[in-house]
């Protein structure tokens, strides 16, 4: 602000003046805030002049002259400026003695990022200083540690500055300026010794923290410093806890040259202190409203990324680089709970914001017998994105853009991805044509146009896959189709992984090699745990403390945690829980025990603290928790509704609410359930015995087959039937009920198979399998035709041939007339087509066509082909749509005879040449 518009007021003037304020506003705590940001800033704009001045004793000035009120004058702004942001009013801080001016000022870069609205919300101020004089004649560098022993003296000359900026009285020199001249007093830092040393034994301290102890009995025979007396005392009057901690730290630096543990050492970390108090004013200059029975929370920055800056550059700008129109693929390592979710969560917003679309799909050890479902269902998802985003205007550009692209092949992505029909009611098909089999190449081709269409620089697509450790080739090889596709796919594919859990051959790493011989631009990353800085900043920030005095404490936490950021977490909470970290209501901020903490035997095993954590909950609680567990990392509403109506689980929807009130589980936006994290529900898993785990699964999966018997439930089934399929050992010696699961998973592998999900299709079918009794095929016929012709199909279409074929000439070989053949043989020529076997597909059939009643003569003239051909196109060509429309349909038996005719045609040139020549 130009000078000419503010006025220059002496420091004790412009005090009496904030004192008359504050008064006004004792019962208006909005405005009460803005004089405690208004003297903090003062504060900050003295503690950086004298920082930089360094000023020492020249003769003229003795330091107790220049480390006082009447030192100073305050650049305020105009009255105008007062009125809009009562807190920005204050531009700088005139040094009387030296004659140096300090500018304090906003960044207006910074200013531009909020809307008036947040910066009425908030009084935050991150400023830039400028000293004029820029260079003081015979002083230090800025940030230099004086080492003349005059630092203690500006410290404690600090305080008492800071006592009457904030009190408006006097300093008591009688009452503290004597001890700090030599007499004796306590020193023992205030977050160290407080209020547990006299107790004799941790029992005792357990039992002070359940009595809810917290502040007075306990502290009544400890004796106090003098200087946190005199902090007390500050708080009686009104003063932040942070102000007062920070005039009792700097009193102490004053102990005959003797540091107490928390005391300050130099006017620069000083000065970092009130920029923070200046930054955060809500976290760490107001005080906390804590009542009496109280509990209070750590108030962790859950949207804060800490010492991720590095990596969050890395993905951010490969999301640039694929809005411009490439596609690009990260995969991201580290151990579990090391915030490799988070990170890429952190830029959902920025895709959202530029009109790119974010899939995402979650795999675990649970479902992974489902790896191809996760990249279906992610992408089924970009359907009701574009629906929601869409006008009806724009849904039919959409559309017509699909149907271009897609022409009669429409009814392949519709049976792929369910939600196309929310585009458009022409994507509706209610079965795939008959004669058609999907198969994984036309999976991929498919999935690869439709990203074709829907990409663009404009509308990027990131896909984030979670866990991909659980994910198989099969999953992954459909990826690489997509971003290896050159014609327009615009796709940013994020994939998470636990690399100690890996091994070498693991299908990732081949993934990461067809991409790079694909030349999509691919990086690879690991994060460790979190640095000792990062770590005291984010306990620092859920304290509301200095980061000075947390220190002592994150050094035992990363010791304990390597900086894993999960296990940072219930650390903590296990310390609370402990009763060794507390929040002290009358200092009014944490303290904690750092002796006990360093001393006790406290596990370095984040699965231990979970697994005690999880055993002192109430046995209803833990019995939801298992059950949740089994399912995955989450579990839909419609399976929460299905166990709401059993009698075990009435009352699972209250046990939900209290499981989401203890910070284990949340909803998962929509309208289900997740866990908060993957190694909560590993320990809630482990609470069932090992012993137990598959007797837990099978009753589970057979009380939800109860519940759900005649009813349409989806995707429930493949839930019913993993669950069931976990405890087949259980059912070795009871035949019917092995026929029945038997029946179970050939009907979810069906179910698989309409989605095109041919491995979670093959794996139900291949436990359908194992269940048949020896003489199935004299036993179960009907059964057996039926499930070794699914096994084909999802076998075929998994690209696994060789097992095709086996379980097609399994029912040829034991089907009992040749209409109970021809599906099978119809099949398998295809299948043999596909393996190169031209001579047997054509041998195949013809053989079928003469069973069928058809002539085929060994050769043809080409002559005799050239009138067959002439006479069939003038038979067509005669042919009215009104007598087309009145045509009656074909018997099976033709339909069949023109399958195999078909089949013959397009193998015939090469297996038997002597047929002839097309003509």
């Amino acid at each position: 602000m130009a000078e000419s518009t503010d006025s220059l007021v002496p420091l004790r003037s412009w005090i009496k003046d904030e004192a008359k304020k504050l008064n006004n506003c004792q019962n208006d705590r909005r405005k009460k805030k803005e004089v405690i940001v208004r003297l903090t800033t003062v504060a900050y704009g003295i503690a950086e002049i004298l920082k930089l001045v360094n000023s020492r004793p020249n003769g003229k000035h003795s330091l107790e002259e220049e480390v006082q009120i009447d030192n100073f004058c305050v650049h305020v702004g105009r009255e105008a400026d007062y009125f809009q942001h009562p807190w920005d009013d204050i531009n700088g801080i005139r040094m009387i003695s030296t004659g140096s001016s300090l500018t304090m000022l906003e960044p207006s870069y910074l200013s531009c990022l909020l809307s008036e609205e947040e910066k009425d919300g908030q009084m935050g101020r991150y400023l830039e200083v400028e000293l004029e004089p820029s260079i003081v004649e015979g002083s230090p560098s800025e940030g230099t540690v004086s080492t003349d022993g005059n630092d203690n003296r500006r410290c404690q000359l600090f305080a008492r500055l800071l006592y009457e900026l904030f009190s408006h009285q006097p300093f008591p020199d009688e009452d503290v300026c004597t001890r700090i001249n030599g007499d004796n007093c306590s020193r023992e830092p205030a977050h160290k010794k407080t209020k547990v040393d006299h107790l004799s034994s941790r029992k005792e301290l357990m039992l002070s923290r359940a009595r809810g102890d917290f502040d007075n009995k306990a502290d009544s025979t400890q004796t106090d410093s003098t200087f946190q007396v005199f902090a007390r005392k500050m708080q009686e009057l009104g003063i932040p806890v942070s102000i007062c901690l920070m005039t009792q730290n700097l009193l102490e630096s004053g102990l005959n040259g003797d540091k107490a543990g928390d005391a300050y050492n130099s006017l620069r970390v000083l000065s970092e202190d009130l920029h923070l108090l200046l930054l955060d004013p809500e976290r760490f200059l107001f005080d906390k409203e804590v009542g009496e029975h109280d509990n209070a929370d750590l108030l962790y920055r859950k949207e804060k990324l800490y010492g991720r800056d590095r990596e969050e550059s890395l993905i951010t700008d490969a999301f640039c680089r694929v809005s411009r129109g490439k596609s690009e693929a990260i995969l991201i390592g580290g151990f579990s709970g090391s915030g490799k979710s988070k990170l890429v969560n952190s830029l959902r917003d920025r895709v959202d914001a530029v009109g790119g679309y974010v899939l995402t799909y979650k795999y675990d050890d649970i479902s992974k017998e489902k790896p191809l479902f996760g990249v279906v269902s992610a992408l089924n998802q970009l359907c009701a994105i574009i629906k929601e985003r869409n006008t009806s205007k724009g849904l039919l550009a959409i559309t017509n853009k699909l149907k271009n692209a897609f022409g009669d092949d429409y009814w392949l992505l519709a049976s792929l991805l369910p939600n196309i029909s929310l585009l458009s009611f022409d994507f509706i098909v209610n079965e795939k044509p008959a004669s058609e089999t999907i198969n994984l190449r036309s999976l991929c081709f498919t999935l690869v146009r439709f990203v074709r269409v829907l990409s663009s620089p404009v509308h990027p697509i990131m896909l984030f896959l979670d866990d991909v450790q659980w994910a198989d080739d099969t999953a992954l090889d459909v990826i690489h189709s997509i971003l290896s596709d050159t014609r327009g796919s615009c796709m940013f594919f994020v994939g998470t992984y636990r690399d100690n859990e890996v091994l070498s051959n693991h299908a990732i790493y081949n993934f990461v090699e067809k991409l790079e011989a694909s030349n999509v631009p691919t990086k690879k990353f690991s994060l460790t745990g979190l640095n000792q800085e990062d770590l005291n900043t984010m306990i620092s920030d859920a304290l509301c403390l200095y980061p000075r005095i947390c220190k002592p404490l994150s050094d035992i936490v990363f010791q304990k945690t390597k900086g894993n950021p999960f296990f940072v977490l219930e650390f903590m909470q296990s310390l609370c829980t402990r009763g060794l970290l507390w929040c002290n209501r009358q200092q009014k901020r944490w303290v904690w025990n750092e002796s006990i903490i360093r001393s006790e035997e406290i596990t370095d095993n984040v699965k231990y603290l979970l697994a005690s954590k999880l055993n002192g909950l109430p046995g209803n609680l833990q019995g939801v928790l298992k059950v949740l567990a089994c399912f995955g990392t989450s579990t839909s509403e419609q399976l929460i509704g299905y166990l709401s109506e059993t009698t075990e689980y009435s009352a699972i929807r209250e046990q939900l609410d209290d499981a989401i009130s203890g910070g284990f589980i949340e909803k998962d936006g929509k309208g289900g359930f997740k866990f908060v994290h993957d190694k909560v529900r590993e320990a809630a898993y482990n609470l069932i015995p090992t012993s137990d785990k598959n007797q837990f699964h099978y009753d589970l999966g057979k009380l939800l087959h109860a519940t759900c018997k005649g009813k349409e439930v989806g995707d429930v089934q493949f839930v019913i039937v993993s669950q069931i399929n976990r405890g087949l050992q259980l059912i070795e010696s009871h035949p019917s009920l092995r026929m029945e699961i038997a029946e179970l998973n050939m009907k979810a592998g069906n179910v698989g198979l309409d989605r095109s999900d041919f491995v979670t299709a093959n794996s139900y079918f291949s436990v359908s399998l194992s269940l048949l009794p020896e003489d199935h095929w004299n036993s179960m016929y009907t059964f057996c035709r039926s499930l070794y012709f699914s096994v084909a199909k999802a076998a075929y279409s998994s690209a696994n041939l060789e097992k095709a074929q086996k379980a097609l000439q399994k029912i040829i070989d034991e089907s009992k007339c040749l209409n109970e053949k021809l599906d099978a043989l119809h099949l398998l020529v295809t299948v043999l087509v596909e393996r190169d076997a031209q001579e047997q597909a054509f041998t195949t059939s013809f053989e079928v066509l003469l069973q069928l009643g058809e002539t085929i003569p060994d050769s043809f003239d080409k002559r005799d082909a050239r009138a067959m051909v002439k006479k069939t196109s003038k038979i067509l060509g005669d042919i009215s749509e009104e007598s087309m429309s009145k045509m009656k349909e074909v018997d099976k038996k033709t339909e069949y005879i023109l399958m195999f005719y078909n089949h013959i045609s397009g193998v015939a040139f090469f297996a038997k040449p002597a047929m002839g020549e097309y003509p």
